[in-house]
């Protein structure tokens, strides 16, 4: 069973959040305040993490960047309508994606579904193999080498990976980069990919010619350079 964390200083919405949860087959635990929060998101009891941006005292940007210190653990962040300087900052910092406040609770559960499809391990795929520079992803362990070593990203931040090596030297779409990734459709205004991708390439570095490994092709998409 999928557990979820939530974590929201608004008692009565998490236990909205709570009982519907529970009714679409996840298991929900609650708690109210940024340092709890902290605590139980390293505690490697749930399998996902719902975090409010604006909590008191230790905010959720905070609580963001402590277990991303620490953990991939997949977190998603709920953030007031609109703002899109917490949303930016947040996927930066690692966040997995985020739900706008208010929202529908069928929302949320979208994307926490979308987000679990892509970390849970696909039995049949355990072996594949994808090889493409000094890049080599293992799709059903999630795992990510780059010249020889670990590459820290974060569920999202692999499945973008994952598509653009599929097609490595070819453009992929920003609309099949959304549905495919993120699972679900790119809307306008929509920078989360380009904040994913901004984030991948802080973490492969540049090539030796000074240039991007993933290169941007106005008006088409993305492209990872294959070698």
């Amino acid at each position: 069973m999928i557990r979820v964390l939530l974590v929201d200083d608004d008692q009565e919405l998490t236990g909205l959040l709570s009982e519907y949860l529970e009714r679409e087959g996840f298991e929900a635990t609650a708690v109210h305040t940024g340092e709890e929060g902290e605590v139980q998101a390293l505690s490697g009891q749930y399998s996902i993490v719902v975090l409010d941006v604006m909590l008191p005292r230790l905010s959720g940007i905070e609580v963001l960047r402590r277990i991303r210190a620490r953990s991939q653990v997949p977190v998603v962040l709920l953030t007031a309508r609109g703002d899109n300087i917490d949303r930016i900052t947040g996927l930066e910092l690692g966040a997995d994606d985020y739900v706008p406040k208010p929202s529908s609770p069928g929302e949320l559960v979208a994307r926490l579904r979308a987000i679990m499809r892509r970390v849970q391990p696909v039995e049949q795929a355990t072996t594949e193999v994808i090889k493409t520079g000094p890049l080599v992803l293992w799709p059903g362990k999630r795992q990510a080498l780059w010249q020889g070593r670990e590459l820290g990203v974060t569920s999202t931040e692999f499945s973008l990976l994952e598509e653009l090596a599929r097609s490595a030297g070819q453009v992929v779409s920003k609309q099949d980069l959304s549905l495919n990734a993120l699972g679900c459709p790119l809307t306008r205004y929509d920078r989360r990919i380009d904040v994913h991708i901004s984030s991948i390439r802080q973490k492969l570095g540049p090539r030796p010619d000074a240039k991007a490994w993933i290169q941007s092709v106005r008006g088409l998409g993305y492209l990872l350079i294959a070698e």
